[in-house]
C-alpha cells in the first residue's frame, strides 16, 4: 500500500521540522541569532490517467488524470533575517547592528566569515576580536593607554589618549552586505561564510547607503519568537501524529486482507 511509504516520508519531514525548531528554541538567548524554517515540497506522483490523454477513438480527452502523490521531502532551511531586539549592556565592546550588514572577522585559514554577534573583546595586544579570538577586519588595536572607548553611528572608534586633548581614531568598523543573505552558510560559533548563491559580499561604512548603523553598549538579540515556535511545535507534532495514524491504519487494512478467506 503507497499509503504507508507516504506516512512514513510525513513522518520523517515532520521530524525534521521539530528538529529546526527545537534548534531555534535553544538558540533563544543566542546573541544575534536568526530563527531558521523547515521548507518541504511534494514528492513524485504516479499517473494512474494522464490528464489530457484521449479518453476515445473520436478525439475526447480527460478534463482530468488520476494522480497518486508518493509523499513529501524536506528541501530547504530557511534562514529569516529579521531585526532582533537590541539589549542594553553598557559594555563599551559590545555592538549591536540596527538595520543591515554583518560584521566581519579573519578566520584561521585566513578566509572571512560574517557575524551579527557584535560582543567583542581584546586580545593579548589589544586587537578588536570576537569572543573566539578571531579577529575582526579591518584590524583595529586600542593602545594600553587607551581610555572613554567610543564607538560611533558611522562605525568609527575613537578612544581618550594619555597626554592627548582630543579624542583619537583608532580606526573604522565596516559591515558586508549580501544580494541574498539566507545563501549564507552557518558554520557554528555565531559564524557565516559566504557561498555562491548568497552572491559577493559588498563592504562599506555603516550609516551608508544601504548599511545598518552601529549601536554601541547594546546586543542584537535572537530573533526567535518563543510562542510562534511553541506553536510551531504543537502543529509539527499534531502532524507527526495524524502521519502515524496513516500507517497504523494502512496496517488494520492489511491486517483486514489478510484475514479474508
Amino acid at each position: 500500500m503507497r499509503s504507508l511509504s507516504i506516512g512514513a516520508t510525513g513522518m520523517q519531514a515532520q521530524q525534521l521540522n521539530v528538529e529546526v525548531i527545537s534548534n531555534n528554541i535553544a538558540n533563544l538567548s543566542t546573541t544575534g541569532f536568526k530563527r531558521s524554517r523547515a521548507e518541504f515540497q511534494d514528492m513524485l506522483y504516479e499517473n494512474l490517467r494522464r490528464v489530457g490523454s484521449p479518453s476515445s477513438d473520436t478525439g475526447t480527452l480527460l478534463p482530468s488524470g488520476l494522480q497518486v502523490g508518493l509523499g513529501v521531502m524536506p528541501v530547504a532551511t530557511y534562514r529569516i533575517n529579521e531585526q532582533g531586539n537590541l539589549n542594553v549592556t553598557n559594555n563599551p565592546y559590545d555592538i549591536a547592528i540596527n538595520g543591515r550588514g554583518f560584521l566581519q572577522v579573519q578566520r584561521p585559514d585566513g578566509t572571512t566569515a560574517y557575524t551579527r554577534a557584535g560582543s567583542l573583546q581584546l586580545n593579548q595586544d589589544g586587537q578588536l576580536v570576537n569572543p573566539e579570538g578571531l579577529p575582526v577586519i579591518p584590524s583595529i588595536t586600542v593602545p594600553s593607554n587607551a581610555t572613554g572607548i567610543t564607538i560611533n553611528a558611522a562605525g568609527q572608534v575613537l578612544a581618550n589618549i594619555d597626554g592627548q586633548s582630543t579624542q583619537s581614531n583608532l580606526g573604522q568598523l565596516q559591515l558586508a552586505t549580501f544580494t541574498n543573505p539566507t545563501g549564507l552558510e552557518s558554520i557554528g560559533n555565531n559564524l557565516l561564510k559566504e557561498t555562491e548563491s548568497s552572491g559577493s559580499p559588498v563592504t562599506g561604512n555603516p550609516q551608508a547607503a544601504g548599511f545598518g548603523s552601529i549601536v554601541q553598549g547594546s546586543l542584537e538579540t535572537s530573533n526567535v519568537n518563543i510562542v510562534s515556535e511553541i506553536t510551531n511545535l504543537i502543529t509539527a507534532q499534531r502532524a507527526y501524529e495524524m502521519n502515524s495514524k496513516v500507517i497504523k491504519t494502512s496496517d488494520e487494512m492489511l491486517t483486514t486482507i489478510s484475514q479474508l478467506r
